[in-house]
């Protein structure tokens, strides 16, 4: 993360307040509290002190958001802090109005904010649409180790290191189910092998050719955007957004919520990141946390599969934490929240302010922490041991189940076979079928004609209404999707004729007829190439070799025995 004024302040600096703009506390009275009538503050409700009238520390009085005063109980403050930590820091719209001062302050919140493009790779993949017509939605996020501000130096050290432009040490994917009854979250470690496409800084235009190179220096090949290109490349999954965070962001952030409680089964001193805890429960706050989520040769075997682990581990409590609700009923930790939020991260441009991060907690909140799965990639050594590479076969099945939008969790419903009752296919030559060309990947351009060619494999296999639609589709896998349910035994036709599994064929608001889109998994050939049904593994959840974490679990971190004191 490049180097910024707003982020880098001193200890001693004072961040601006709201009453800099002309705020003051008496506007987040009740009506009748200060003698206005109900409705004249238009404002985001936080209660009074995180004591409250009758002493219950945990209450908090309804809030809204960009104006609009949220009715009822369910969305409190205490509930409002439903998200993941890195979602957390959308609550800065929690202490927002929408006039006078209220605006203003709701505009300096804005301004914190960095902006970088999405992707820089040629394509975006994208979703399909589910039956009821919703797509999932996938955030990576990043932390990056940027050591450019006096601040940052003070918590990363290496003043080898000032000047380098920075790497992405943590990178995940947040991954919410098209009907937002899940979450499931990927790690990948740094030292992932990897293709890095080629990419063009868009800062100073310079030309970064594509390259095979660990994939947390994807950071330094243009910014945010390529590592975004990096994961499209390696996993065939749509990114939506992406946040990323820096050392004294983390430490802010952790301040700002009061501490996230982290357990370690026995005494640790991690001499490189500085961490030392006794055995059993500490809450962490500021550099503690950061010191934590840096920790990787005291943790598990000293690799980085520990750290992602430790990482893990603190996201889950911080989850639990913010669904207590005890820590944000203040009005003024919900105004350093919202300072340390905007003034740590970079976003993409497609996040316009902090409404969009607000709207983006409240997409998030509705999934119980018993439906949120972390995983890491399932990976091996490469020759040599200086690399880690995807675990053949485990690896992809995470990708694609995170593609077909199925939880890690394994909780999901099985897709229903379909009845021996229900209606049979129509002929062959009475289905019409649309075919796209979804080849493109972010390193390599469509293979052109490739809709055609598997149109006229359709017509000669019987299905003489089959054609091509010039919209360009890119995906990883190939699918056919069908507008209602009276046409399903119509794309399993579709599906069987070419010997594409029955996963393949979904319902979609999406699209207007059977729609078969040839992915980048089949660039070649009229057979598919992928496995035959008989083959396919019928576990929903993830491989054994993710190392899973539920969001109820609580565990106790592994602490490597050359570490402990």
């Amino acid at each position: 993360m490049g180097q910024r004024t707003t982020g880098g302040r001193g200890a001693h600096e004072r961040a601006p307040r709201p009453e800099d703009f002309g705020w003051n506390d008496s506007m987040y009275d009740e009506p009748g509290d200060s003698g206005e009538p109900e409705g004249a503050v238009e404002s985001v409700r936080s209660g009074r002190s995180g004591e409250g009238e009758a002493g219950h520390p945990g209450d908090a009085a309804p809030a809204s958001g960009g104006g609009r005063r949220a009715g009822g109980p369910k969305q409190r403050t205490g509930r409002g802090g439903r998200v993941l930590r890195w979602t957390a820091l959308s609550l800065s719209a929690l202490v927002l109005g929408t006039a006078g001062a209220g605006y203003l302050y709701y505009e300096h919140l804005n301004g914190n904010l960095t902006k970088k493009p999405l992707t820089l790779g040629d394509s975006q993949l994208k979703h399909r649409q589910n039956a009821e017509g919703r797509t999932p939605l996938n955030i990576l996020l990043l932390g990056s180790d940027s050591r450019n501000s006096e601040r940052n130096l003070e918590l990363g050290g290496s003043r080898d290191d000032v000047g380098r432009k920075p790497l992405a040490d943590v990178q995940m994917l947040l991954h919410l189910s098209a009907d937002r009854d899940s979450i499931s979250v990927l790690s990948i470690p740094r030292d992932t092998k990897v293709i890095i496409p080629e990419c063009t800084d868009p800062e100073d235009g310079s030309q970064h050719p594509q390259t095979t190179d660990k994939i947390n220096s994807s950071l330094q090949h243009g910014g945010p955007g390529c590592t975004v290109a990096t994961w499209m490349e390696l996993t065939g999954i749509p990114v939506d957004h992406f946040m990323m965070i820096d050392f004294a962001g983390v430490v802010d952030m952790a301040d700002a919520v009061g501490g996230v409680p982290v357990c370690v089964d026995a005494n640790v001193h991690d001499r490189r990141s500085g961490l030392r805890m006794k055995k059993g429960t500490t809450t962490v706050t500021g550099e503690k946390a950061l010191q934590w989520l840096r920790t990787r040769h005291g943790f598990g075997d000293g690799s980085d599969i520990g750290r992602a682990r430790a990482q893990h581990m603190y996201m889950n409590s911080m989850v639990r934490q913010l669904k207590a609700g005890t820590k944000l009923t203040d009005p003024g930790k919900l105004r350093s929240l919202a300072e340390a939020a905007t003034n740590a991260l970079t976003v993409d441009e497609g996040i316009e302010g902090v409404k969009d991060l607000y709207d983006l907690a409240n997409e998030l909140k509705q999934v119980p922490t018993e439906r949120i799965t972390m995983v890491t990639m399932p990976w091996e050594y490469s020759d040599g041991g200086s690399y880690v590479v995807p675990k053949p076969g485990d690896a992809e099945k995470v990708f694609s189940l995170i593609r077909d939008d199925i939880a890690l969790d394994g909780r999901d419903d099985k897709p229903k076979k379909p009845k021996k009752t229900s209606d049979p296919a129509a002929p062959a030559g009475e289905i019409p079928v649309d075919v796209r060309n979804g080849t493109r990947t972010v390193t390599l351009g469509p293979v052109n004609g490739r809709a055609g060619v598997i149109a006229e494999e359709l017509r000669r296999l019987g299905f003489v209404q089959a054609g091509t639609d010039p919209e360009e589709a890119p995906q990883a896998d190939t699918t056919v999707s069908y507008p209602s349910e009276d046409l399903h035994g119509d794309a399993l036709a579709v599906a069987r004729a070419l010997g594409l599994p029955e996963r393949s064929v979904r319902q979609s608001a999406g699209v207007e007829r059977i729609t078969l889109v040839i992915g980048a998994d089949w660039r070649e050939g009229n057979a598919y190439p992928g496995q035959p049904e008989a083959e396919e593994d019928d576990e929903r959840g993830a491989p054994e070799s993710a190392n899973a974490l539920n969001g109820d679990e609580e565990k106790c971190m592994n602490v490597n025995p050359a570490h402990t004191w």
